[in-house]
Parts: C-alpha cells; structure tokens; sequence
C-alpha cells in the first residue's frame, strides 16, 4: 500500500491481491471498518465484510452466505467443483453437515490429543538442531517443517516421502504478484499431491494402519449409512488435500508470526521467557493480532445491506476475519500486540471463523504451538529477529516465507 493510500481523505482502495498491501494492512482495515464496512471494490467486482459485529452474525447465517464456491477468489479456484479441493469447506448444509460429521468421526480431540507425544518428539528433532547453530531461520528450518511433519505423521505419510511432499504443499498457497491466480508451479503441485493421496488411499484400503486415513476408511465403511452415506474416495481425497492446505500453511505462519511479534516487543518477550503459562496467552494475542487467515471468501444467495449499502445475491464477498480481530469496538487498544491482554477479550477472537466452518483443526493448531513455543522458551532465555524477514505472499494467507533469528540457549 502506498503512503497515499494511507493517508486521511484519499480514495479508499482494498485489494488482498496487493503485495504492498500485504506489508501493511491494517491502517487500510481501520479505513475499511470505518468508511466502508460493507466496501466494494468495483474493478474486480468483489465485496468486503470487516467489522467484527457483521462477521460474527454473517458466519452463522447460511441462508445468506454460501460455501459451496469455495473460500478463494482465486478465479481457477472460485466455482461450484470447489468441494473437491477444499472439501466440506467448499459446501453448505446438508451436504456440508454430513461430511464434516463424518470426518469429525475420524478426526477426534482424542486422536490429537494421542499425539501430543510423537507431535514433541518431531518438534524437538528440529527445533534442538536450530537451536544448537545459535542462528537460524525460523521459518525454513523449524516453523515450515515441522507442522507439515505433523500432518504427515498423522495421515500415516512415510517419512521417506515427507521432504517431497512439503515441498509440494509450499507450492500451493504462494502468489506471485500481479497475479491474480494460482501460478503454474501452484497447479503442478495440487497434480501431484492429489495423485500422491490417491495412492496412499488405495495402499490404506489394502493396508491398514493406525493413521487417520485408516479411521476415515472405517468410519466411511461403517455404519454410517442412516447418517447420510459413506465418504467416497473422492470425498477423501478432497479432505486429505485440505489438511495439508488448512493444517500445514497456517500453522506454519501462527508459529512464524507468534515470533515476529514477541520479538518487536522485548517487554513481553522478557516476561514470557521468564513463564512459560505466558505461552498460551501468546498464541492467543498471535492469532488475534496476526490472523494466519486473513480472508475467507462466501457467495451471497440474497441481498444484504450495511449501513445503507447494499450487496446483491450473486455477488463475491470476503469475510475479512484479520479487520475484525482489529476492530476497536471489542478490543481495547486493538492495534498493540499484549499478550496479558484480558482473556474474555482474546476469547472473542475470530481466527478460526465461526459457525458451522469453525474450524476442525483448531485444536489440532493450538497444540502444535503449545508443544512448539513451549520448547521454544524451555530451551532458550530470548529469540531475536536477527537479519531482513521476507514475506510470504498470498491471497488469504498472512505470514513470512524467511524469518531470520538469533536464540541465546538457557
């Protein structure tokens, strides 16, 4: 964004596309939750929903905003074969309930709390090697893999097949600017990753394990047929492709922005490492302050209005969920990053939607960075970002690609 564009009275532009904008986004949110909550943009023809009010109303009202396009803009994303990509996130109800209450079957709190363990063990095997090396870059030698070793781990990947697999699944999420679409690398890896979980299916299928595609297959083949069907392969597939989309990217930026903030503010930084019950509190602020998920896109089935404006049935909308953790009207001094925020405050948050879409692996992502930041403040007396961070660039992602650190070992 501009300095223009931040300035007071000049046009107000909104672009989530806009790599400038993606520095710096949040004076243009203010401008968006002030002057236009319901705003507009009319050269690509989509709208925007910021304020937290209208967001927390609009994710539980499914007879206005619809899935089933999907929760992209991208244009090779956006259309009504979404599902197969994005699974029960690119559907609404009945179809949506029955999918998600299936998978829900397979994908227990028990389960991931069964692999709280295995998910320390994976952490520590990267995190203790960074640490020994005194500088490092967070996100390529940590926060990138680690999370994407989880998802593996858990759907029962091999681990020879894992590199190769992350690799893949990085490709799918970056945009390159100027560009409003999933680049050609992005489409060769979405190729790829569906063709490598269609095999993985059919070996499960002869090959049980105790993985989550295992219990998927049993719950698919189980008593499930009064409930509304089985989860065919393709319904699989489909849900696979979204874990590593939704369970490996925004864990990955949670643990990547959770260190960039606390190290901009060495108070808090100096408090936390002295307590580790500050770490919870710390994931919470982080997912508040810098929502890994910035945008979620809906279809509008009817017209609605806010504030005397008007958007149509028909129209692109996108809850943007990262305004509304910033809007002054439920958090206090909501620009400042404070990890002894109040907690019935940071309970309010947005970052993992609402409704009926909130999100499967939110429990799944806090763990992860409760193991993460844990051994992170066990090990280390303080983190500093110790060289220029580079920025991760995507439609509905905020995060960094490099963050260079410095740690000083206990």
């Amino acid at each position: 964004m501009s300095t223009d564009q931040k300035a007071p009275g000049c046009p107000l532009h909104f672009d989530h596309y806009d790599h400038a904008l993606q520095d710096d986004p949040y004076p243009t949110y203010a401008r968006l939750r002030e002057e236009a909550p319901l705003y507009h943009n009319e050269e690509h023809d989509f709208w925007v929903l910021s304020r937290h009010a209208d967001l927390h109303r609009a994710f539980r009202t499914d007879d206005v905003f619809s899935n089933r396009m999907g929760v992209s803009l991208d244009p090779s994303s956006w259309n009504e074969n979404a599902h197969l990509v994005t699974s029960f996130l690119g559907m609404d109800p009945p179809e949506q309930t029955r999918l998600r209450k299936l998978v829900s079957r397979g994908f227990t709190p028990k389960r991931v709390a069964d692999l709280e363990p295995r998910i320390a063990e994976i952490s520590a095997q990267y995190l203790d090697a960074a640490v020994e090396k005194g500088t490092f870059d967070w996100i390529t030698e940590y926060a990138g893999t680690f999370p994407m070793d989880v998802i593996s781990e858990m759907l029962g990947v091999p681990e020879a097949d894992r590199d190769e697999v992350r690799h893949y699944a990085d490709l799918l999420v970056v945009r390159e600017d100027g560009l409003r679409d999933v680049p050609p690398a992005g489409f060769e890896a979405a190729v790829w990753l569906f063709g490598y979980y269609a095999r993985l299916l059919a070996d499960r299928k002869q090959n049980p394990g105790d993985d989550l595609i295992s219990a998927l297959l049993t719950v698919a083949d189980g008593g499930d047929r009064d409930e509304g069907g089985r989860m065919t392969d393709e319904e699989l597939t489909a849900f696979l492709f979204l874990m590593v989309v939704a369970g490996n990217e925004t864990t990955t930026k949670l643990l990547g922005n959770a260190v960039a903030s606390i190290s901009a503010h060495p108070d808090q930084r100096t408090a936390v490492f002295a307590d580790p019950a500050l770490v919870e509190p710390w994931i919470e602020e982080t997912l508040r302050y810098e929502a890994s998920s910035q945008f979620l896109a809906r279809l509008t089935l009817q017209d609605f209005t806010v504030e005397g404006v008007t958007c149509p049935a028909g129209s692109k909308l996108m809850f943007a969920l990262g305004a509304a953790n910033h809007d002054h009207e439920v958090f206090s001094n909501a620009d400042e990053f404070d990890i002894m925020r109040d907690k019935a405050e940071l309970a309010r948050h947005i970052a993992f939607g609402g409704g009926r879409h909130y999100c499967l692996g939110a429990n799944l992502a806090r763990l992860e960075a409760r193991i993460a930041l844990t051994q992170l403040v066990e090990r280390c007396s303080s983190i500093d970002v110790a060289g220029e961070p580079r920025r991760f660039y995507s439609a509905n992602v905020r995060g960094y690609a490099s963050l260079p650190v410095t740690v000083t070992p206990r």
